[in-house]
């Protein structure tokens, strides 16, 4: 399996997600066709999840996503719930600028939802 590395644009967000259980997503998230653009990520998480590392930490500084976004991030959110325990404990660092209520309430969202730890990080910029 090997590590995947997406460069990131004005709309779609920089992507490493790294064999030894460091993922990371940056940048803004708005593009054209969410679904195609995160479907490679939910079948690196797949693929990932057949032998993950002990330790799993997904690192969230995105400064903007669109409503399909969050859907997708979503899904992405929910695999690493379903590989959580089975090998890896699965933690998520979200990361918002300070001031920017909306991407903090965000993160809040999320934690609400998602069965995992979550830590909502408050930075000066991302």
């Amino acid at each position: 399996m090997e590590n995947l590395t997406l460069e990131g644009s004005a709309k779609t967000p920089s992507v490493t997600f790294t064999t030894d259980g460091k993922l990371e997503l940056k940048g803004r998230s708005i593009p054209e066709n969410s679904v195609e653009f995160y479907k490679p990520l939910n079948e690196w998480i797949d693929a990932y999840g057949a032998s993950p590392q002990t330790q799993t930490v997904v690192d969230i500084k995105l400064e903007y996503f669109n409503t399909s976004s969050s859907k997708c991030i979503l899904d992405l959110f929910k695999k690493l719930e379903g590989i959580n325990g089975k090998g890896t404990d699965v933690s998520i660092n979200w990361y918002f600028e300070e001031d920017d209520e909306d991407m903090e309430e965000a993160g809040e969202d999320y934690q609400a939802i998602i069965s995992l730890p979550f830590k909502i990080i408050e930075v000066e910029e991302i």
